[in-house]
């Protein structure tokens, strides 16, 4: 899809009237080709991106500037961001979505080659970094991260999922450069490596730790959440493009709001359109994007996500990726506020949802929420043949994971669910009487 997204794209370049960005001829009735790279089963780009173009918010608001011209939106579909930046800069995107790490690079890159670019608005994030885990195979004997002290690990150098991963060896006292392999793989070759046992654990973006947890395919061994710092998606937009076409980056920026809106007002069934698009497993769309999810959605560019992104240059720095970067000069948030208006200052103000225990039963278009984990549980005893999926958060991040798939521990009447085994045997370590249990073990004492 990918390719044949560019290919539709670069015979758009040549026609005598069209240009990415603006026209040969600009008055009433000229064509204008406005082109979007996106990533697709990135799912927290989502409302910049998959759910965006499915509602056709972006086309609709187009539409509705009454200029004269029409509107040709160009989709370019990519597995990572930095494909997104090698077009942006050859000035052949003129918005893209990526994750914090990726924007950076992009900045760099933009400013590099005087095609500088801005970041406008923040798709999905979570403040505590639970967007990026580290997994390992169904039946690794790694149980922490200090496990994997000499061993392979795939992940995409220059990604969130790479600056986790950095971040949390050093934290576990490992050299990021000599205490591990690193196997620089796009998400779908690590995937592929780690259940061929060429990897021995692989730290990937979404929605990739969640698929593979699904499919049985791994298994959680770090919740990038135990690093409590914020990690993000965002939109860029070329600076000329911005300045050439603030009404239609304003426009994307509108319909970005609309298909935000409609994410949070429907969470099901924005993950079944997401589903849909991407052949992603909705139960594993809904596991980050849900009512609950790991990540919360709001174009709002918050001061916590851009003190994060200015913590993320040094991790670059250390791996020769980029230089110094001018954060503050990169970060231009006067398209969005204009865009929403009166309501910018309310999405700036709001923070995450409480997290919750959820149930999705089969065929149902609505979730069940919880108050406990333990209640959760008990439903699911109750009605084991009619769940779709149940999701639980994690009892010390609150990264929600699949209650069949968490690290369960009983502590007294409690029955505590934890994303990976190294956080869970420190809440044992610290509570008499608390022991790991199975998920056989937990349905039984709930019901």
């Amino acid at each position: 899809m990918r390719h044949t997204a560019v290919t539709l794209a670069t015979a758009a370049l040549l026609l005598p009237l069209t240009a990415c960005g603006g026209t040969a001829e600009e008055g009433s009735g000229s064509t204008v080709t406005v082109t979007v790279g996106y990533q697709s089963k990135t799912i927290n780009t989502v409302t910049a991106g998959t759910l965006l173009r499915s509602l056709g918010s972006f086309e609709k608001q187009l539409k509705a500037l009454g200029d004269g011209r029409t509107y040709k939106v160009e989709w370019q579909d990519y597995a990572t961001g930095a494909p997104i930046t090698a077009q942006m800069t050859a000035g052949k995107i003129d918005i893209g979505s990526m994750g914090d790490f990726p924007l950076l690079i992009n900045a760099a890159r933009g400013k590099q080659l005087g095609r500088p670019t801005h970041l406008v608005s923040v798709t999905g994030y979570n403040l505590k970094g639970g967007l990026n885990t580290v997994v390992v195979a169904p039946d690794s004997p790694l149980a922490s991260l200090k496990d994997l002290r000499g061993k392979k690990v795939s992940t995409s150098v220059g990604s969130a999922a790479d600056g986790t991963l950095v971040r949390a060896l050093q934290r576990a006292g490992i050299d990021p450069g000599k205490g591990i392999e690193k196997l620089n793989q796009q998400p779908a070759v690590g995937a592929s490596a780690l259940s061929a046992g060429s990897a021995d654990a692989l730290s990937q973006f979404v929605a990739w730790p969640g698929l593979l947890a699904h499919q049985g395919k791994a298994k959680a061994l770090y919740d990038g959440a135990q690093l409590n710092l914020p990690t993000f998606h965002g939109v860029t937009a070329r600076e000329d493009f911005a300045e050439q076409r603030p009404a239609v980056l304003e426009a994307f920026l509108k319909a970005q709001a609309e298909a935000t809106d409609y994410l949070n007002a429907h969470p099901v069934a924005a993950a079944e359109k997401v589903a849909e698009a991407t052949g992603l497993p909705a139960e594993v769309v809904y596991l980050y994007n849900g009512a609950h999810g790991i990540a919360t959605f709001d174009p709002a560019v918050k001061p916590q996500l851009v003190s994060a992104l200015k913590q993320d240059v040094s991790v670059l720095k250390a791996a020769k990726l980029t230089g110094d970067i001018d954060v503050d000069a990169f970060v231009d948030d006067r398209y969005v506020k204009k865009a929403l208006g009166p309501g910018y200052a309310r999405r700036l103000a709001a923070g995450p949802p409480a997290a919750a225990s959820e149930a999705w039963p089969k065929g149902a278009a609505q979730t069940l929420s919880f108050p406990s984990p333990r209640r959760l549980l008990a439903h699911v005893a109750r009605n084991r043949n009619g769940i779709r999926a149940a999701y639980v958060p994690d009892a010390t991040t609150g990264t929600l994971w699949f209650a069949d798939k968490a690290v369960w521990v009983a502590d007294g009447e409690q029955l505590l669910p934890f994303v990976a085994p190294a956080t869970a045997q420190s809440y044992v370590a610290g509570h008499r009487g608390a022991r790991v249990i199975t998920y056989a073990d937990a349905l039984g004492r709930a019901s």
